[in-house]
């Protein structure tokens, strides 16, 4: 069946299909981690008023530390604890072949960022 043949059938049962363009990423956040999904296609479903959205493409998966998502990063006059877990530090041990403590030092330095703290442990 032809794709506008199945998109009319679907009209007549009160579900409309309607295609996202131009969509770069798609970040599903939770609190301890992300999913982000790249060259992602975005159709929306309406049916009888209720929305559904269907996501493909890429997907990738990294962890959350420090501040939670909508809590704005430390300031000059405030402190914020940043902690930084044990699989990030494994992590960047994996990746550079850098004892713990460094890696350690290395993310503290970088506010938790992985790619960050890696890329300072790289040899240049």
């Amino acid at each position: 069946m032809s794709p506008k043949k199945m998109k009319g059938m679907l009209k007549n049962m009160g579900i409309d299909i309607e295609e996202l363009e131009n969509v770069l990423e798609v970040v599903i956040r939770m609190p301890d981690r992300e999913i982000i999904i790249e060259n992602a296609s975005v159709a929306i479903m309406d049916a009888h008023g209720t929305r559904s959205f269907q996501i493909s493409g890429d997907a990738r998966e990294r962890s959350i530390s420090g501040t939670a998502p909508g809590i704005a990063l430390e300031t000059a006059e405030e402190e914020t604890e940043l902690e930084i877990l044990d699989a990030d530090v494994d992590l960047v041990v994996a990746q550079t072949g850098a004892k713990a403590e460094d890696a350690k030092a290395a993310l503290v330095e970088a506010r938790g960022d992985l790619a960050a703290a890696i890329m300072s442990l790289a040899p240049k």
